[in-house]
């Protein structure tokens, strides 16, 4: 499903006030009408019309002829890490399943307490990382600006019910946000605007695997927001593996629009590295790392691998994991660790998704695994894949 289903409503989320302003006078309501409903949805959260009581009843029911109030129909909760870790499964409008993380991490030293919630940008991902649940579903569709937004309002409901506030946003859940990229940016223009949910420009982080031209763009229109890359490898034989879109645009073509945003924005940029063992946490991969960002204004994050079901590798070892970081710190990088979160509650981007989906046939996964295996081993002896790009993804910019 790549589409809209023919019933489709518009999410109210996704409307900017001159678009509910048209909406409102088009129905010969007054234009404070608008107002009265941006309040309702962003300030109130608002689930369905019924809650918005300063607006009439016609009004309300003109709203749902034609409008949805939230694009979440659903969700499912499981928490893990003693309550620190709420793993989401979001049903949206057209059954589609997508996945937010809300992660709590209390006050320590002079570091204030946050809270963190990772969303989806898309049904599935057309990028195909190996090591990802998400790659395993394929790609349904993107996601509108409501859909984005709404799972937001979701967890920001949660907080508010234990008197917290959301402090941080990262668009690292399902999908390669710069394939949705004008949709993403209109999100972001509703989560920071002050006078709908007024978060901070740089409390959000857009995560890519590296989709060259967006992150040019990005540059270009002077984005405020922290990008983070999604590397995993400095050497292109493996990093053709674990990040298929290297056979499009290859690591030096991603560093190379990386520092151009880093020197225009004065902003560093955040790197992510799944470590899997045996694969890209040998010393030679930490090397060539270290070597490739030396002198960068970059930031590493290192992540030992989720499990994941139909891949043949597991995670490395945090005795491996800091072994990497030395060399890494050695030239002069901030290096952090990030332990796993929510193992219990299917930690792994898209896991839960893949759960409610259909198993592959016995035959394909093992195939699959076998495919991994070759693929991983040429590429550490410096094989590039001869495999071409994941189809469509150098049009969809």
């Amino acid at each position: 499903m790549t589409g809209r289903p023919h019933h489709w409503r518009t999410g109210l989320t996704g409307l900017d006030m001159a678009a509910i302003g048209r909406w409102v006078v088009e129905r010969g309501e007054p234009p404070y009408r608008a107002t009265q409903i941006r309040e309702a949805v962003w300030k109130g959260l608002a689930r369905e019309s019924d809650a918005m009581s300063s607006l009439p009843v016609g009004l309300r029911r003109a709203i749902d002829d034609s409008l949805l109030v939230d694009t979440i129909v659903s969700t499912d909760i499981r928490i893990a890490d003693e309550g620190t870790t709420e793993k989401a499964l979001h049903r949206l409008s057209d059954d589609a399943l997508i996945e937010s993380v809300l992660m709590h991490y209390p006050a320590r030293g002079a570091a204030r307490e946050r809270h963190t919630l990772c969303i989806s940008s898309q049904v599935g991902c057309a990028v195909g990382c190996p090591f990802c649940a998400t790659g395993e579903l394929g790609f349904g569709r993107d996601l509108e600006v409501a859909e984005m937004c709404d799972q937001v309002r979701d967890a920001e409901r949660r907080l508010r019910a234990t008197g917290k506030r959301l402090t941080n946003v990262v668009f690292m859940g399902m999908g390669e946000p710069l394939l949705n990229i004008d949709r993403v940016l209109a999100s972001i223009d509703a989560l920071t605007d002050p006078d709908r949910f007024g978060l901070g420009a740089r409390r959000i982080t857009v995560s890519t695997s590296g989709v060259v031209p967006a992150m040019r763009r990005l540059t270009a229109e002077g984005a405020r927001f922290t990008l983070a890359v999604s590397l995993h490898a400095a050497r292109d034989a493996l990093r053709d593996v674990l990040v298929p879109l290297n056979r499009r645009w290859p690591v030096a073509e991603v560093m190379a629009a990386a520092r151009d945003h880093a020197r225009a924005t004065g902003r560093r940029i955040s790197y992510e590295v799944t470590l899997i063992s045996g694969i890209n946490d040998t010393p030679a991969d930490a090397a060539a790392m270290a070597a490739l960002l030396k002198g960068d204004l970059a930031h590493v994050n290192l992540i030992p691998m989720n499990p994941v079901a139909h891949t043949p590798w597991q995670a490395s070892t945090m005795t491996a994991v800091e072994r990497f970081a030395r060399p890494l710190r050695a030239a002069g990088l901030t290096v952090s660790i990030r332990r796993n979160r929510g193992v219990e509650a299917g930690a792994a981007c898209g896991q839960l998704a893949a759960e409610r989906a259909a198993d592959p046939p016995p035959a394909a996964v093992a195939r699959r695994r076998e495919l991994l295996v070759l693929s991983s081993a040429a590429a550490l002896r410096g094989d590039r894949s001869s495999e071409p790009a994941p189809g469509g993804v150098g049009e969809r910019q």
